[in-house]
């Protein structure tokens, strides 16, 4: 039988100029990792996208 997987799609908050704390990072990924979250994908900011997205799975 194959996993079935949920998925959980972050954004980590910026700041007034558009840019972002490592520290948030880092909050981010432990909080969810504590919750049995396991980081698949990071999407950097680009200009259609003003904030890093965080793609976690885990399973269902």
């Amino acid at each position: 039988m194959s996993k079935q997987w949920k998925y959980l799609v972050v954004k980590v908050p910026t700041g007034l100029m558009g840019g972002f704390k490592p520290e948030a990072l880092q909050e981010e990924l432990d909080k969810h990792g504590r919750a049995g979250w396991e980081l698949v994908n990071l999407i950097h900011a680009t200009p259609t996208v003003a904030s890093p997205i965080l793609v976690f799975k885990k399973e269902a």
